[in-house]
């Protein structure tokens, strides 16, 4: 079977750094941080975690299917934002799902926290009133739901499949789409993730698996914007954050026979299993990962011209990311961008956050930077901590690992 080109058609995101994309790049390339105080709960004088990047409130006014009459069942917010980002990436990849092309558009959106906030809200009404749950409460729950939703919303009727690989889902899901548009399955993918995780019991639970950030104990509050320091030698964790990133696929056949303009192909792409500890990532086979993205696109480790990294700042994740980078590439480590250190950690959403900006840098030729870093000794990595850098890219490898050591990774390939 002859290999089929993937390319990008359209794109869009929410992130704590804004709602619209080009509020986003604008924040991210001045250096600005979305990261605030946590506010979606009320916080006890012993909670552990003080900081958040929230996404801020969306005007929905200008788009009819996310009215409060339409959304009134839909009650986790990872609805309103899931469907909002696939309409925006639809519109911009000029693509008319009518009923003909429908059957041939696939659906790879999905979630890696779901709608947990649907049934914790259930049961505190149970317990404090003794209420039953509302019958939505666990479609909004259920976390293919959200594939579910965007399918009604889109009408494409082909595969579907929620690519849950924890904080890797949202670039696991481009490979899964890549994988159906390779096998014929369909011509369109609609891929992407989505996760509004700041809910208590999940925050606090990532806080005493010392997975979240925290200042050391009798340390003083630091500024929120600056406790997301990925590589740095004062990494204390990942800062939980909310967000949504929808990417349009489609064969470059498809592409060509409707005039449909692409800037960037999806060039290759690995995946590997950790088979060690849930959480903590295994050098050889996240090294072994990033090998065979390279080498399924056909491409030597020189080639790469940029790294965006998983880089989520605790002490082991972002010390086995360096140190697998640095075995791959040897004395010719490309330039690694740490997105987190602007947007936080949005769980499933942030690989395809992190895509998207990958992408929207390659097409302005500027490398966003890595903010809050100070340099420890035992990472020896160059990770744009000067500020955005001017730099064109032909070839950038996305890095994303998950709990569960689920490792996906993918090179994004400038062609215009």
């Amino acid at each position: 079977m002859a290999v089929k080109k993937a390319v990008i058609l359209g794109y869009d995101a929410v992130s704590s750094l804004g709602t619209d994309l080009e509020t986003q790049w604008q924040r991210a390339v001045q250096g600005d941080c979305g990261i605030g105080s946590l506010t979606r709960f009320p916080l006890s004088a012993a909670f552990p975690v003080r900081v958040a990047g929230e996404v801020a409130e969306v005007d929905v006014r200008p788009y009819p299917f996310l009215q409060p009459r339409e959304m009134a069942h839909w009650t986790s917010p990872i609805f309103k934002h899931a469907l909002l980002v696939v309409h925006r990436a639809l519109a911009q990849s000029k693509i008319e799902i009518t009923r003909e092309l429908a059957p041939r558009v696939a659906i790879t959106f999905s979630s890696a926290v779901g709608g947990l906030d649907a049934v914790l809200r259930a049961d505190r009404l149970m317990k404090a009133e003794g209420k039953m749950p509302h019958p939505f409460t666990n479609p909004n729950s259920c976390i293919n739901m959200v594939g579910g939703k965007v399918s009604i919303l889109t009408g494409a009727t082909g595969p579907i499949c929620s690519t849950i690989t924890a904080c890797a889902t949202g670039v696991t899901s481009l490979i899964i789409g890549e994988m159906f548009l390779q096998r014929g399955l369909a011509d369109v993918v609609i891929a992407g993730a989505v996760d509004f995780p700041l809910v208590e019991p999940i925050v606090a639970g990532f806080a005493t698996m010392n997975g979240a950030y925290r200042p050391k104990e009798g340390q003083s509050a630091e500024l929120p914007q600056k406790t997301s320091r990925p590589f740095s030698q004062n990494r204390r964790g990942f800062v939980v954050s909310e967000g949504a990133g929808c990417i349009i696929l489609a064969s470059a056949d498809f592409a060509e026979a409707h005039g449909l303009n692409a800037s960037c192909e999806l060039a290759g792409w690995g995946m590997t299993s950790d088979a060690s500890h849930f959480v903590s990532p295994n050098l050889s086979t996240v090294q072994r990962c990033m090998e065979e993205t390279i080498r399924h696109a056909g491409l030597q480790p020189e080639d790469i011209d940029a790294v965006n990294a998983h880089a989520t700042s605790t002490k082991v994740g972002d010390k086995v990311e360096a140190d697998a980078l640095h075995n791959v590439f040897r004395k010719i480590l490309p330039p690694v961008s740490a997105n987190k250190s602007q947007l936080g950690h949005a769980m499933g959403a942030s690989s395809a956050i992190e895509t998207i900006l990958a992408i929207e840098g390659m097409a302005r030729d500027r490398l966003l930077p890595t903010i809050n870093y100070i340099p420890d000794p035992e990472i020896e990595i160059d990770c744009v901590a000067e500020g955005a850098r001017t730099l064109k890219q032909e070839f950038v490898l996305k890095n994303a690992f998950g709990f569960g050591g689920c490792n996906s990774c993918v090179i994004l390939h400038r062609i215009s």
